[in-house]
């Protein structure tokens, strides 16, 4: 095609392949459907919510270019655009960044025309263009002929000869008049410089926007002098505006106050020794294995309850932060970890509760790494967000965790981004979580969650205040705490406890989760994700501790580990005795209900005293083995079963001294035999009653066989993790792209080839051919014997009606076997379902 194009779709005819591919990549939204041809992928590349989703994915400076090009004329030339970014002293900044910023809106279609013919599509210029309710991001108001709309004719002499025009004869030509006065500049200057010192004033407020204001029945005196000359228009009954063309010249030319060519540079930058950073990551991924571990043991007997709107109490939440001992903001972010990986949900049960799944048990089994690579793996692609826990939903109800409402789509590009930002400054090096913010906020200036509002006009009577330069579409700046700041601090703090960072520099292993070629917005697969946290755990391996496989024993009932234990002696230690503290070394403290909690998972007093001297690089000192006989002497003598529940021990001056006791009370017990008590409680609660007196009685079956309490009783049915809620449509792969595009050309073939003259009334542009049903069959049957190209219309079995260009190869029982130019592929069509047939001209194909 050549000359000018003059619409968007004979622009997207003139693209490579190539470039039709990156406006698909760039706008997945497009590809949904795949488009019959370019004039319906140039109406849906068009439409509001596209136009909307694009726009929202600019940077700041290629989204100050596209509002410059929403204030300035249609078409614009290069050279305005270039004036109204850089003002009349120039920038050489914005000069070597703006052809950048036009190919990129280029690129997505948003703008089209040659450079001396810039034209910003019309669904973007309508969202950027100022108006009363949406002020524009630039702060600029009306033209002079828009505010002028509705002024009467003899007004608008007055202000001509106000402002030392001559008189004109129609209301038209009075506003290109005006508006020739204030787009020049001398001219302008010289008009100013008789102005009074306050209505300068008055501008200077209204400059930079909002360009609205109020002002009384009867403005003063330097107000009038700007109303009398048109620098004010009346914007309603007690509002003035301030018009385009002359805010322009009191701004030197610019568009905006601060145009920002150039990304914020991370800084400032805090070198330290790669090695030491990669420790401290390795030490605090251990510490978060550690973690979801001990979370895990807390729920093997079953978690908390389920909310009935879903998710776990405030009360549970509270209790989970004290067993891991953190805050609940921190409880939170782990149980959701563990549930993004797959480890916790709820048990389905009619007492709906969450615990540990038996892909749980799994996890444990795998080596350190191996696990931490599935919980940095979940964590990354998550969209479940804990930081908004204990927040407020629309309806003013609170988040609960592990609860429905936590997805934020934006989350895991977030989180790339952020990381990729570490990634990109050199090994060990940190910058402060501003800097980061900064720049992601310069990526993606709309992207956050503030509400779009407006700039109401001062009250009456009063000048209005100048105001900053906005920044986004019809709505004030992105404040600090918008989503995407949020979703960056929360990734910044998460990553560090995973290990991901250390001491806030990106480790080696949490580089290697980054692959810094790839767009910044194009979305990893799961498959692709998976495999770089498989990368970043081989880098992983070699910095976490060796286990061990002994303790030492000390006389004071208590045992350090020097390290992590293997994990059957970290299990069976956890059973025998009770962690006290954690650390480099953690200290576990013997004490009799922990003594009797291992006679309750079946082991003896000689397997235990075996069990820790096989372990122990000490001997066993004298106290920790009287407290182990001590107890196991006293363990089993009472039995409990179910009568409701009776208790019964060989040693009836045993059961008369629990009958005596007054803390029984409460037990209901009664004697049925010298060696057998009855109780009207159940046998859990009996179990518990007694011990809290003191005993150390055993549960029974009814067989009368001692049952072994153990801690892995309670596990989910199978269950998947929560799958992500993505944003927006997935990032094509190239298969796709290569497909879409051959569809998309073979359609625009099929609707704007040439065809030769039919005897039938030729067609609308766009609609199918007609012809009869012999005209069709003669048709098909000329074309096979001269082999030459056809344009039909097709309605396939669903009612969808298509153009196609075919090349007849046979035509026999009511088909026709063709090749189709439109799908690249040999098919057979029912005569029936053709709704008409032309030839083609020779070149067309």
């Amino acid at each position: 095609m050549t000359g000018t194009p003059r619409t968007l779709a004979e622009e997207l005819r003139t693209r490579t392949d190539r470039g039709l591919a990156g406006l698909l990549r760039a706008r997945p939204d497009l590809l949904n459907p795949v488009p019959g041809d370019v004039t319906q992928l140039a109406t849906r590349a068009g439409t509001r919510a596209s136009v909307v989703r694009a726009v929202e994915r600019l940077d700041r400076f290629v989204l100050q270019t596209a509002e410059a090009l929403a204030v300035a004329p249609d078409p614009c030339p290069y050279d305005t655009l270039g004036a109204l970014m850089a003002g009349d002293a120039g920038d050489p900044a914005v000069a070597a960044e703006l052809p950048r910023a036009v190919a990129e809106l280029r690129a997505q279609a948003l703008v089209w025309g040659p450079d001396d013919r810039l034209r910003l599509v019309r669904t973007a210029r309508e969202l950027l263009s100022p108006s009363a309710a949406h002020p524009s991001p630039t702060g600029l108001g009306p033209t002079v002929a828009e505010a002028a709309a509705g002024m009467s004719p003899g007004r608008l002499q007055e202000i001509l000869t106000a402002a030392g025009l001559p008189a004109t004869h129609d209301p038209v030509t009075a506003v290109a008049a005006l508006t020739g006065l204030f787009s020049d500049r001398a001219r302008m200057a010289a008009l100013l410089d008789t102005a009074p010192a306050e209505s300068v004033t008055v501008l200077d407020k209204l400059l930079w926007g909002p360009p609205y204001g109020g002002v009384t029945d009867r403005p003063a005196p330097h107000l009038q002098w700007l109303l009398d000359r048109g620098l004010l228009i009346a914007a309603g009954a007690r509002n003035v505006v301030l018009p385009r063309e002359a805010a322009l010249h009191l701004r030197a030319g610019r568009a905006h106050h601060t145009p920002e060519p150039v990304p914020p540079a991370l800084s400032p930058a805090m070198e330290r020794d790669p090695q030491l950073v990669d420790n401290a990551a390795a030490s605090q991924a251990f510490t978060a294995l550690a973690t979801v571990e001990e979370l895990l043991k807390e729920w093997d007997l079953g978690g908390p309850a389920v909310l009935r709107a879903g998710g776990m109490s405030v009360r549970d939440l509270k209790r989970t932060a004290t067993a891991l001992d953190t805050t609940e903001q921190l409880a939170a972010f782990w149980l959701e970890l563990a549930y993004g990986a797959g480890l916790i949900a709820s048990d389905g049960e009619a007492d709906e509760r969450f615990a540990a799944t038996p892909a749980a048990e799994e996890w444990l089994q795998l080596p350190d790494h191996e696990r931490w690579a599935q919980l940095v793996g979940g964590w990354l692609a998550a969209t479940r967000t804990p930081g908004v826990v204990g927040t407020a939903d629309a309806k003013g109800r609170a988040l609960a965790a592990l609860g429905p409402h936590l997805d934020r789509s934006p989350a895991p590009e977030v989180r790339r981004r952020a990381l990729a930002l570490l990634a990109g400054l050199p090994p060990g090096t940190s910058v402060p979580a501003t800097a980061v913010l900064s720049r992601l906020r310069w990526e993606r200036p709309l992207r956050g969650d503030a509400a779009a509002g407006q700039v109401p006009a001062p009250a009456a009577g009063r000048t209005p205040a100048a105001a900053p330069p906005s920044g986004s579409v019809g709505a004030a700046p992105a404040p600090a705490d918008d989503l995407r700041s949020r979703l960056a601090q929360w990734t910044l703090a998460e990553a560090e406890l995973l290990g991901v960072t250390g001491r806030g520099a990106l480790s080696a292993h949490g580089r290697s989760l980054i692959d810094t070629t790839a767009e910044a917005t194009a979305a990893p697969s799961p498959a692709d994700t998976g495999a770089a946290a498989t990368r970043a755990a081989a880098l992983l391996a070699p910095l976490l501790p060796e286990p061990v496989d002994h303790v030492l024993l000390q006389a004071d009932l208590t045992a350090v580990a020097p390290g992590p234990l293997h994990r059957p002696l970290a299990e069976a230690l956890g059973v025998l005795a009770d962690i006290e503290s954690k650390g480099g070394a953690t200290v576990y403290r013997f004490t009799p209900a922990s003594v009797r909690r291992a006679l309750d998972a079946g082991r003896s007093a000689a397997e235990l005293q075996e069990f820790l001297t096989a372990h122990s690089r000490t001997p066993v000192p004298q106290p920790l083995a009287y407290l182990i006989d001590d107890v196991a002497r006293k363990h089993g003598r009472l039995r409990i079963g179910a009568a409701t529940a009776y208790v019964r021990c060989d040693d009836d001056a045993l059961l008369s001294e629990i009958v005596a006791d007054r803390r029984a009370a409460p037990l209901r017990l009664r004697r049925l035999a010298p060696t057998v008590l009855a109780a009207q409680t159940s046998p859990d609660q009996l179990l518990d009653g007694l011990r809290a007196m003191g005993y150390a009685p055993a549960a029974e079956s009814a067989a009368g066989d001692v049952l072994i309490a153990r801690a892995d009783t309670h596990r989910t049915p199978p269950r998947t993790a929560p799958a992500p809620v993505p944003d927006g449509p997935p990032s094509p792969d190239p298969t796709l792209l290569t497909a879409a595009v051959r569809a998309i050309r073979a359609g625009d073939l099929a609707a704007t080839a040439e065809r030769k003259p039919v005897h039938a009334p030729a067609p609308a542009s766009g609609s199918l051919p007609r012809t009869t049903s012999a005209e069709t069959l003669a048709t098909m049957q000329a074309a096979v014997l001269t082999h030459s190209a056809l344009w039909i219309g097709y309605v396939n079995a669903d009612g969808a009606a298509s153009q196609r260009v075919i090349a007849p190869v046979r035509v026999e029982g009511g088909f026709v076997t063709a090749y189709d130019h439109t799908s690249d592929e040999v098919r057979t069509y029912p005569l029936h379902r053709i709704t008409g047939v032309a030839e083609l001209a020779d070149d067309s194909v």
